[in-house]
Order: C-alpha cells, then sequence, then structure tokens
C-alpha cells in the first residue's frame, strides 16, 4: 500500500539517504530541514518542509502539513562536544530541545494517527556513543541515550496497535559532520590536550567511517520488519563491539572506547 514518509534533517548526510532511499521503493516523502530554500542538493521526489525543532510552533506545523504519516524517521540533531565542566547550559538546553524534546514532541503529534490506521513505523536515529559513552561527548551521548531511552519504554504502548518504535545506533560515519559540530572548549582549559587527543582521533574514525547509504539501509530495515527490534546497530564493527559489552565489564568496555579514541 502507498505510505507517507516524513523524515527529519533531509537536507543531507543520514536524512537525504533516507529519503532518497523511500522515494526509490515508491513512498511519498516528505523532508525536512529549517530553511528548504537554501538546501544545496534537495533529493529528487522528496517534498521539503521547513522545521525548527526548538520551536514548538514550527514543528505543530509541520506535522499539519505532513498530514497522515506512516513512517517517521527522527534524524535531525545536533553534534555537541566539550568537557563537561566547561558546557554551557544553554547550549546543553539546545541540544536537548533539538536531539530529544522535539523529537518527541514531533513523534507525540503523528503516532495517534498511525495508532487509529493500525499502522506506523517511528525510527529514532541515535548513536553507538549512547551505548559506548565517550570523554568530552558527555551532553551528546546523554541526548542520543535519552531519545533511546523514550523509544524502548512507548514500544509496549503501541505495538499492539500495530506501530513499532525502534533505534537505529550508527557508529563513526563519513558525512561530515566533523565540520558541523558544535565545541566548547576553552583555550586554556586544563582538559585542552587530551580533548584535541580525543577529537583528532573521533574525527580520523569519522572520515573512514561507513556511508551514509550503509545507514539508511538499515533504517529501512527497520521500517520493513514486520516486527522491528528494539535497537538496529550499523558500523564500527557493531556486531562485535556489542557482542563484548555483553561479555565484559563495563568499567573494561569505556576503557577500550577511550583507547580507540586516543584515550589512556
Amino acid at each position: 500500500m502507498p505510505r507517507t514518509a516524513l523524515v527529519t534533517g533531509a537536507s543531507s548526510g543520514i536524512g537525504a539517504a533516507v529519503a532518497a532511499a523511500l522515494v526509490r521503493q515508491g513512498d511519498t516523502v516528505y523532508g525536512t530541514s529549517r530553511d528548504p530554500e537554501k538546501i544545496a542538493e534537495p533529493v529528487p521526489g522528496v517534498t521539503y518542509l521547513p522545521l525548527d525543532l526548538t520551536d514548538d510552533a514550527s514543528i505543530e506545523a509541520c506535522a499539519a502539513a505532513a498530514g497522515a504519516v506512516d513512517i517517521l524517521v527522527n534524524n535531525a540533531g545536533e553534534s555537541q562536544s566539550g568537557p563537561l565542566e566547561e558546557l554551557p547550559p544553554d547550549a546543553v538546553r539546545r541540544l536537548f530541545q533539538t536531539n530529544v524534546f522535539g523529537a518527541v514532541h514531533l513523534t507525540q503529534l503523528l503516532l495517534p494517527g498511525m495508532r487509529e490506521r493500525r499502522y506506523g513505523r517511528v525510527v529514532m536515529v541515535g548513536s553507538m556513543l549512547a551505548s559506548f559513552p565517550l570523554a568530552y561527548r558527555s551532553s551528546y551521548t546523554a541526548s542520543k541515550a535519552a531519545i533511546k531511552g523514550f523509544a524502548l519504554a512507548a514500544r509496549r504502548e503501541v505495538s499492539g496497535y500495530g506501530v513499532g518504535i525502534t533505534t537505529v545506533e550508527p557508529g563513526s560515519i563519513a558525512t561530515g559532520i566533523s565540520e558541523r559540530r558544535t565545541q566548547y572548549v576553552a583555550d586554556d582549559s586544563p582538559f585542552r590536550d587530551e580533548y584535541d587527543t580525543m577529537l583528532a582521533a573521533l574525527n580520523a574514525n569519522e572520515a573512514s567511517g561507513i556511508t551514509a547509504e550503509q545507514v539508511a539501509a538499515t533504517v529501512l530495515r527497520a521500517i520493513e520488519a514486520r516486527r522491528p527490534k528494539p535497537l538496529y546497530a550499523v558500523g564500527s564493527n557493531a556486531p562485535v563491539v556489542f557482542a563484548l559489552r555483553r561479555l565484559v565489564p563495563r568499567e573494561t568496555v569505556l576503557r577500550l572506547t577511550a583507547r580507540r579514541h586516543g584515550l589512556r
């Protein structure tokens, strides 16, 4: 049956790749951007809607414009890093409004229609950092853990109505996100040297990471599953590292994650 999809943050990267994949399989696709008129390379076949996840009125207008949505991919977000001591409270609030509260609000607006039609798919695009926390990425890690928590807890509420909620956790992705990451660290910070070491390793991992299309393929697998799993992970040797996470102490996992990013 024809379906309608709404993909947030569809102007580039993972969102654009997911939107393109949905168009190819015949779905009607709406994508979002803060300013659709400024999108450099719009995805053919996608209708773009303005959306500012920090503005409730914008979220509500987007949901109204999209109408009856069968597939929601909450992909839009901000990547942020910095020592916990130096993260400005306003920046942390903005991050959570964008990555968590905005996505939750949009989901709340679209779930009733899915439930009434007895079909729907909601995919939260998270991060493997929610499962493997990393120093100097505390705010971003916490926001992705929060959105996963919403998804995990709400699954039971709507599964009986034919609605599946799941989270896709990508590892390192080569989408140029390192160029857009917001950073908060002082030049004379006592953490400066270690922060720079982490950031250099993080950027290198992302530069050699998987493609947005590979993540999109996993998102599509979650959407098309008859009974979507709670969590899908892709990239950064996900099958191996998640197996390791179940077998070794948490402290060991944290230490190995730090070492992968140059921290000893």
